[in-house]
């Protein structure tokens, strides 16, 4: 391919020239700088982008058109300042909330672009700042530093120029990586004037999003030399166990390929606030037509007034019966505006505030340890953690503590376990021993110091002797740098048993047992790789013997055993055990190598090693002939510690309807293993893999359940690896999938090789036939759509499914298409860099505050500190959350139409002149002051049951995944109840006040106002109350209590009118005999008794569900977990696990990895 990326090293002129387009006529500058920015708002910005956002909500665009609509003199009825004053509050406080939260996201940038770090400058290296790096210019790196930008490895303190990097920020991966410069440049660049003569030029492809791959070449001096991944140090990696390195930066900023899979910041909205948008557009259609036939009706009704009473044909000769219908029609539509109330979405914010207060101060969710509480930096997601449906998790520092222990192991038949930690001890045989062990076992340790048993001795001498780690000596003490944390607790181990790994050369191991030093000749070590799952040393001691020391899989060890003995047999048993413990299990096996046999293979490897064709292949004969007639010593097995409490969180997240997707970039071993460790995976599920998909497709009695479900996946395989030349449609007919038996489970675990094959097929196809017919690119979408949920579909139908080996944006990619497909709520849960961008694109993001930095915290809408967490987050908090909104939204809907709806009916008695019925006041204080305590209570407090019931029932938590709380129908349920009350409020004061004559009588319009104001008011109160688990006063109490003395307090509310110059008269002398009282005391016992006898709303099928829940839930599986297959089949579940990389058994027998050079300069 053609490369365009060019850059020089020490010459940033160079680079400032380029520029490239972006947006019309607009350009940039080609090589962006290193300094990074996440947030969204600028000091310019922040006030149109944040009022656009605003405006999404219709909500706000319908009080500005209601505003617009006051400022007409001729049909306003309110001044328009009155409504643009809370609707300014309500854009100011949510502009406020946006502000915080992106000045968080501002002080991380800065935290992050003001990392010191080392620039050479001239010709030495200043101390500057990460975002003042350009491309070309070279870096020096220390232990322990984050690489700042992508750069081409030039140098390093180690042995040819190797470097040691940590990439679990990146990838989820604990284990190191080496990465190695040059030879060049390993042997040229070794002065810091050196480095400043580089004139190096790197042709490389642009930044992309491909973290595992680099194509480029460095001309320099008139010689061209190839680049890969290999020789480049990506951001975000940490360096270890290398004191310094030196780097020519390659890719910044934003053009670094983390950054590329970080995504941008995405305006996050709950699914209630879609719903209520749309409630919007229905109110307000409503509102439309009824204030429509209203006019109409006043144009008709003007009419007739006109031809009956002639006389009064003066007070209409400027207005005709169509110009009145039309002022009509719009004085009706601010009339009955307040329908939609802006103080609801007021309080709805403050709502919001204080449940993430609750958030918050919840001790339940406070991690001593470490000082960290949870914090909700997003206060209007509440709601949607009580809907969650799928939780996508990362593996790395999420669910695991990334810290392995040797737990136990199996030596000869005996099982060796429940290691004791950090116990004193006064073993003697090495100078370089602790008093104080890491771990030990006192059988074990015993045995060892008896030294009687060969098996024993083999044992522990493998662990001392197979491995690559690496040693130094820093005073006293040996400090071991290990590839995985796998090998450097099986060394541990065996160093705190009396074997010490001492030191090694490239020829030599040397290592101490039991006190006594001895040398070991190093005749060929046999690399670890995915496949082999094994690696090997061939090893001559000092007595002259050759013996081979393998260590690897179960599956690939016992299957090279010499036979199978009574010992053999029971430790296959106890590897089963081990895996039903979800230990990480190696097997342990040696053999002797006679001289002759050694003398013919040394041969034969030695003409492999220097093939230029197939030497991988042929290395891979020799060593399988080698490793063979083995005899096992043993077995270990390893813990992947878990954070506290994972495998009962998800747990009861499954019985809450809660399906756990677990997103790593580590190794499909370590993945599986971790699955069972937290109960993901079950010894009875199918597991489906690469082979299982093909398998299922390729057989039709296997596939029948899903016929084109399979095969489409398989046909996306076949098409994307050349197995199928054929261009034709991959789709046809509808998908179809029919579930299982209710008792049938299934996992799936799948790499993100395979997932990237399966969903670019789009891509693909679209590439092949944009050659021959361009017209086929909607056919190639669709198809590209068709794909994907067919993946989707058979994904969300596994119990469970794990991703493994998938880069950050795969992440993002399938959160997205569960969310575009299955229209479910998600959550992301991660702590690293390379969770970001999943974190962004699902519904809720959860950032854990862990050892990789807060990247992951920044970006997020929750922050814990523990995994565990999830469940008082989601199972209390969320579901309060989506309770008490729900109950909010339906009894403010309620009491709205409750109490405003009579303006609607007391027009068809006023002659449809959109006369106001209530007094001004009462209508501006109606939502604000008389009804605002109960909801507001309701919002806040309401509970139906507790935080220890929430957790012991987690079934309760379907009720928001179906939106059984608030839909359309509930809606049109509180509509009509608020209907209903309105219309008997109205009509049974209507009845009562007929026209009348006398002192005492009652027919006034003001009289008649309060009456039915005060009447739906205490209706609203009654009904609310009576349905809080608190209530004001008790229900019967109050309604006991609505007699005169209960109505006397509401109508005291209007006389603020007495002080007022145009309001003069009290409201006193309205109810004359008490008639206005016995009329709201009817009203109330015939609208509110139904009520009173329980709360009929559909959450009532939460109590009865809650009744019947623990009688139904099915009984917990015993403690013991057995296999349903035979122990000595092939299906029996291996739960090894090895975190190692291959390549560095080549390090060693070369020599690349052992210092016999002087350290680059510092």
């Amino acid at each position: 391919p053609a490369f365009t990326w060019e850059v020089r090293a020490n010459d940033r002129n160079y680079h400032m020239q380029f520029k490239k387009k972006f947006a019309f006529c607009l350009t940039k500058k080609k090589y962006a700088g290193n300094a990074i920015k996440t947030a969204k708002y600028n000091i310019f910005t922040f006030l149109p982008v944040n009022l656009y956002e605003q405006f999404h909500r219709m909500a706000n665009v319908y009080f500005v058109f209601v505003i617009l609509l006051q400022t007409i003199p001729e049909i306003s009825t309110v001044p328009w300042y009155t409504l643009l004053f809370p609707l300014s509050c309500l854009l100011t406080i949510r502009g406020l909330r946006d502000l915080i939260d992106d000045i968080g996201r501002h002080q991380s940038d800065r935290s992050i672009n003001s990392r010191p770090c080392e620039i050479l400058s001239g010709k030495s290296f200043l101390w500057q700042k990460w975002r003042d790096i350009c491309v070309g210019d070279i870096v020096r790196l220390h232990k322990e530093n984050f690489v700042p930008a992508d750069m081409l490895l030039l140098c390093s303190s180690e042995p040819s120029s190797l470097c040691y990097v940590e990439t679990a920020d990146i990838d989820g991966e604990t284990n190191l990586k080496f990465r190695q410069a040059l030879p060049v440049t390993h042997q040229e660049l070794v002065t810091e004037e050196s480095m400043a003569a580089f004139d190096g030029e790197v042709t490389c492809e642009e930044p992309n999003s491909r973290m595992h791959s680099f194509t480029g070449t460095l001309r320099w001096r008139g010689e061209t030399y190839s680049l890969d991944s290999k020789r480049i140090l990506l951001r975000g990696c940490k360096l270890r166990n290398t004191d310094v390195c030196y780097g020519l930066v390659i890719y910044a900023g934003f053009d670094s390929k983390i950054m590329r899979n970080c995504g941008k910041i995405k305006h996050k909205k709950t699914k209630l606030d879609h719903m209520m948008d749309r409630l919007v557009i229905m109110i307000f259609l409503m509102l439309l037509v009824t204030s429509l036939c209203l006019a109409f009706a006043s144009g008709f009704w003007a009419k007739k007034f006109q031809e009956k009473h002639t006389y009064l044909s003066a007070l209409y000769k400027h207005t005709t019966p169509a110009q009145q219908a039309f002022f009509n029609f719009w004085g009706f539509m601010i009339l009955l505006s307040i329908i939609i109330p802006m103080s609801m979405y007021i309080t709805l914010e403050f709502i919001y505030l204080v449940n993430s207060f609750f958030i918050n101060w919840d001790l339940e969710m406070y991690y001593a340890e470490k000082d960290i509480p949870a914090k909700a930096r997003s206060t209007s997601l509440n709601d949607q953690l009580g809907q969650i449906e799928y939780i996508f998790s990362d593996k790395t520092g999420t669910l695991t503590q990334n810290v392995m222990s040797f737990k136990k192991c199996c030596i000869n038949g005996t099982i060796y376990g429940n290691f004791w930690w950090m116990q004193e001890s006064g073993l003697t045989w090495s100078h370089h021993g602790k008093k104080k062990l890491d771990f030990f076992n006192v059988t074990l340790l015993e045995a060892a110091q008896r030294d009687s048993d060969p098996v024993l001795r083999e044992f522990l001498r493998l662990l001392a002797l197979c491995h690559t780690v690496m040693v130094e000596e820093k005073g006293a003490q040996l400090v071991y740098q290990a590839a995985s944390p796998d090998e450097e607790a099986l060394v541990l181990a065996a160093k705190n048993l009396g074997y010490v790994f001492l030191s090694r050369t490239q020829d030599t191991i040397t290592i101490s047992e039991l006190g006594v030093k001895r040398t070991y000749k190093l005749l060929a070590m046999l690399d670890f790789n995915s496949d082999r799952k094994r690696m090997s040393v061939l090893v001559r001691d000092p007595q002259g013997t050759i013996r081979l020391y393998t260590k690897g899989a179960d599956t690939v060890i016992l299957e090279r055993l010499q036979r199978r003995g009574p010992s053999e047999t029971f430790t296959e048993m106890v590897l089963e055990r081990f895996a039903e413990e979800t230990l990480r299990t190696l097997c342990l096996a040696s053999k002797e190598v006679s001289e002759a046999e050694y003398s013919v293979w040394s041969r034969r490897h030695h003409e492999a090693s220097v093939l230029l064709q197939d030497r991988a292949l042929e290395l891979d004969k020799l060593y399988e002939e080698m490793e063979q007639d083995l005899q096992l010593l043993g077995a270990t097995a390893i813990e992947d510690k878990l954070q506290d409490g994972v495998p009962e969180t998800i747990q009861l997240l499954k019985l809450g309807n809660i399906k756990v997707w677990v997103l790593t970039g580590d190794k499909q071993e370590t993945a599986r293993n971790i699955g069972y460790a937290c109960r993901l995976l079950t010894d009875d599920m199918e597991i489906l893999e690469e082979k299982e998909i093909r398998r299922h497709a390729q057989c039709p009695q296997l596939n029948s359940n899903h016929p084109s479900l399979h095969s489409e996946i398989l046909k996306a395989y076949k098409s994307n690896n050349n197995l199928s030349g054929s261009g034709e449609a991959l789709c046809s007919g509808r998908l179809s999938c029919s579930l299982e038996p209710s008792g049938y489970k299934r996992a799936l675990i799948i790499s993100g090789d395979l997932l990237d094959q399966i969903l670019h097929t789009g891509e693909v196809l679209q590439e092949k036939r944009r050659r021959w017919l361009p017209c086929c690119r909607a056919a190639g979408s669709q198809e590209q759509d068709s794909l994907e949920k067919a993946f989707v579909d058979l994904a969300t139908s596994c119990q469970a499914v794990i991703c493994c080996r998938v880069t950050p944006k795969q992440k993002a990619l399938i959160v997205q298409l569960v969310k575009k497909h299955k229209n479910a709520i998600t959550l992301a849960i991660g702590d690293g860099a390379n969770d970001v961008n999943m974190i962004k694109t699902a519904d809720i993001g959860v950032g854990i505050s862990g050892l990789e930095g807060l990247q992951a915290v920044q970006c997020s809408d929750y922050a814990l500190a523990q995994f565990c967490y999830l469940q008082h987050l989601l199972l209390i908090h969320g579901r309060w959350a989506y309770l008490r909104i729900c109950k909010f939204l339906r009894y403010f809907f309620y009491k709205t139409f409750a109490g405003l709806m009579a303006q609607v009916w007391f027009a068809f008695h006023s002659g449809f002149t959109a006369q106001p019925l209530y007094e001004g006041w009462f209508l501006a204080f109606y939502n604000i002051f008389y009804t605002a305590y109960p909801v507001l209570s309701v919002g806040l407090l309401e509970q139906d049951v507790s935080a220890k019931k929430s957790l012991e029932f987690p079934e309760l938590y379907v009720i928001g995944q179906q939106d059984k709380l608030f839909n359309y129908h509930i809606f049109g349920i509180t509509l009509l109840h608020g209907v209903s009350t309105s219309l008997a409020s109205f009509y049974i004061a209507f009845w009562a006040f007929e026209d009348r004559v006398g002192s005492k009588a009652v027919g006034d319009y003001e009289s008649f106002a309060v009456t039915v104001a005060t009447s739906a008011l205490l209706s609203v109160l009654v009904e609310v109350s009576a349905n809080l688990p608190f209530p004001i006063l008790a229900p019967q109490q109050m309604f006991r209590d609505c007699s005169p003395g209960l109505s006397d307090p509401i109508p005291c509310s209007f006389m603020v009118g007495d002080h007022l110059p145009w309001c003069r008269g009290g409201i006193w002398d309205k109810w004359p005999n008490g008639r206005g009282e016995s009329m709201c005391s009817l009203h109330v016992r015939l609208e509110v008794r139904p009520c009173l006898g329980g709360d009929h709303s559909p959450d009532l099928s939460i109590s009865l569900q809650k009744m019947h829940l623990k009688a139904k839930r099915e009984p917990e599986p015993s403690v013991e977990l057995r296999a349903h297959i035979p122990r000595s089949s092939f299906h029996r579940r291996s739960s090894y696990a090895f975190s190692h990389q291959e390549g560095y058994a080549g390090l060693i027998t070369r020599g690349d990895s052992l210092r016999t050079r002087a350290s680059r300069p510092t």
